[in-house]
């Protein structure tokens, strides 16, 4: 199943691609698309509904960030081996934990907006795994047991305030709008080998991130292993994967967003996001100080 949320931010609805790629409103079938859903065995109740008889959604809708309210957003950082090279980073023995904040969680459209005085903001294509019931020191050989689904994360960083301000990562990951999430949460089903995904971004419209989930250094059932060794993972958290290469950090010279750009991404199977970049001023954010 490939789920999604649609409509106003704060009032998307929950819908399910049919069998002609069209969205059907499940609003009757199920509130959101919440850890509440997960941990109650809302993708079964989903399957045993008749998908193919629900509302068609309007092509014109805004679609909404895949998961509403995740109580964690976990990421892994330097998970690929190319991706350590270019930034000049040492390949981590074990996989490099820190955590997003679920407020900066965005529809796959929606604009990624600069924050006040930033130079150095760049972009992550990812694919991120959602948890589906409660996962505690799990074995690797049972981890992706865990997992409800799939999808596309841009794991937006302002590389400034993530490396050159002292302290944690966190400061250059929490903006809002720097977790682009969807357009589709894709049940593993559908997916195949986890391990052989296609991921690539554009940037004003050349490819500068194409690789492999074959490449990553620490595979995604040893992440939600690993993760779930230091944290009790509950339905609907998500856990955002690392990137490969391609990033603005490891350029010469390096390069970074400015206003106008357009960033377009993409893993094999999980649909296709597409952020311009704004200035914070010209954001619906400034008038929330």
């Amino acid at each position: 199943m490939k789920l999604l949320r649609f409509g106003q931010k704060g009032l998307e609805k929950p819908g399910v691609l049919d069998s002609k790629g069209r969205i059907r409103d499940v609003s009757s079938l199920c509130e959101d698309f919440s850890p509440a859903f997960f941990a109650n065995g809302g993708v079964s109740h989903l399957r045993g509904g008749d998908i193919e008889s629900m509302p068609i959604v309007k092509d014109d809708q805004r679609i909404g960030s895949c998961i509403a309210q995740p109580g964690n957003f976990i990421a892994i950082g330097l998970n690929y081996v190319q991706h350590a090279i270019e930034t000049n980073a040492p390949i981590p023995d074990e996989p490099i934990i820190f955590n997003k904040a679920p407020s900066c969680i965005s529809g796959p459209n929606d604009p990624v907006v600069l924050p006040p005085g930033s130079t150095k903001c760049d972009w992550e294509v990812e694919i991120a795994v959602v948890i589906g019931k409660q996962a505690l020191c799990v074995p690797e050989s049972e981890a992706l047991d865990y997992v409800a689904g799939y999808c596309v994360c841009n794991d937006v960083s302002e590389r400034e305030m993530q490396l050159e301000h002292g302290g944690q990562w966190v400061k250059g990951k929490m903006f809002p709008t720097f977790g682009p999430l969807g357009p589709w949460l894709v049940t593993p089903d559908e997916l195949g080998d986890v391990q052989n995904l296609g991921l690539w971004l554009e940037l004003n419209g050349e490819r500068i991130q194409n690789s492999s989930t074959s490449d990553m250094i620490f595979n995604l059932a040893l992440i939600v292993s690993y993760v779930s060794r230091h944290v009790l993972l509950q339905p609907g958290d998500v856990i955002t994967t690392g990137t490969p290469p391609g990033v603005g950090l490891g350029m010469k010279p390096e390069r970074y967003l400015k206003p106008g750009d357009v960033m377009e991404l993409s893993v094999s199977g999980l649909g296709v996001q597409k952020q311009t970049v704004i200035a914070f001023e010209e954001s619906l954010l400034a008038v929330s100080k």
